[in-house]
């Protein structure tokens, strides 16, 4: 198997356990739950997300796709910082659970964004 199969299928897996962590940790945070206190709970994420991170700049360099000239890895780029944003409030920085739980909802949207854009690579994957 190739790296570039390799480390696609790290980022594909580190990225799918990012989508399943948040979610779980989103209901929870909806529903008051304790669980979001756990230390593991708030460990746990932050290594799942620098493989993620990790894995992307790799393929960055594997590809020779830099940022700049390819437009929708630049997408992806900002959507992934509006992502964590959102994140942030969501689980943390929010004033009130509803400002909290709208924070969580378009999280989960920005990251369909991000999946769209990598599955489509187009920056503007709904108009085309």
């Amino acid at each position: 198997m190739s790296s570039y199969l390799i480390v696609k299928s790290v980022h594909v897996l580190c990225a799918a356990l990012t989508f399943v962590s948040f979610t779980t940790r989103g209901v929870w945070m909806w529903r008051g739950s304790p669980w979001l206190q756990r230390r593991w709970v708030r460990v746990l994420p932050h290594i799942v997300d620098s493989l993620l991170l990790g894995s992307a700049a790799a393929l960055v360099v594997i590809t020779h796709q830099y940022p700049g000239p390819a437009a929708w890895i630049n997408a992806k780029i900002a959507a992934l910082i509006i992502y964590i944003a959102l994140g942030m409030v969501a689980l943390r920085r929010g004033r009130s659970m509803r400002v909290r739980r709208a924070a969580f909802v378009a999280a989960l949207c920005v990251f369909a964004y991000i999946l769209l854009v990598a599955r489509t690579r187009q920056p503007l994957p709904f108009l085309g």
